[in-house]
């Protein structure tokens, strides 16, 4: 009997223990799920986002490539056109764009045919008729158009020319000052003007000039 009974609690014991064993691990199971996901769902609130921290690199907006492209303007590049719509025909002549020869003629009481080229390699268009032409610094050697011939605009390339005619004396009298070359641009405010030496020394007194022309015998220089 003794043994019977000593046996018996000891069963009683152990199954206390078992039952006590389970109803610990069910309570503690759960609540430590709820505690390791709230810890994570803490964390992720708590980082900061790539906009508001600052660290953190944005992807939106320009980038570095599309800022230059927004910036820049056109080439400018050595664009000799100067301002007016060209789009219709190109570039504009500049006097560095020519280049230039003088010879006198005897006609008309003698005078000078200036012909004009591009240089090689260059296309251009003589889109002003009259070029500016003057013999030495003072306003008394600058040439006044007298209208003859014009074509606008001319193109020059390759071979293609085009002609002015200069008279440098158009007065009767002895007087007059003497020059030996010639000041000659395509426009009145060309930076980069020519100074062509003449074949001869010339007298100069009230001087005249014809407009551009790709025929020869329309710059014979008179006052109409």
């Amino acid at each position: 009997m003794r043994s019977r009974s000593a046996r018996s609690a000891r069963l009683a014991v152990a199954a206390a223990a078992v039952a006590a064993l389970a109803a610990t691990a069910t309570a503690c199971g759960p609540e430590d799920t709820t505690d390791t996901s709230s810890s994570a769902a803490s964390s992720a609130t708590t980082a900061p986002s790539a906009g508001e921290g600052g660290d953190a690199p944005s992807t939106s907006g320009s980038t570095a490539s599309g800022d230059k492209s927004s910036g820049s303007g056109s080439s400018g590049s050595s664009d000799k056109s100067g301002s007016g719509d060209k789009s219709g025909y190109g570039q504009s002549c500049g006097t560095n764009d020519l280049e230039f020869t003088v010879t006198a003629e005897s006609q008309a009481g003698g005078y000078y045919i200036v012909t004009a080229k591009a240089k090689s390699g260059i296309t251009c268009y003589l889109d002003v008729n009259t070029p500016s032409v003057s013999f030495g610094s003072g306003a008394d050697g600058v040439a006044s158009p007298v209208g003859q011939g014009g074509e606008d605009p001319i193109e020059l390339t390759g071979s293609a020319v085009a002609y002015t005619g200069i008279n440098p004396k158009t007065t009767n009298t002895d007087g007059g000052k003497e020059f030996e070359n010639v000041i000659i641009a395509v426009t009145e405010d060309d930076p980069d003007p020519a100074e062509l030496e003449l074949p001869d020394t010339a007298t100069v007194d009230k001087p005249i000039v014809t407009n551009w022309s790709t025929k020869r015998d329309e710059t014979v220089p008179r006052i109409v």
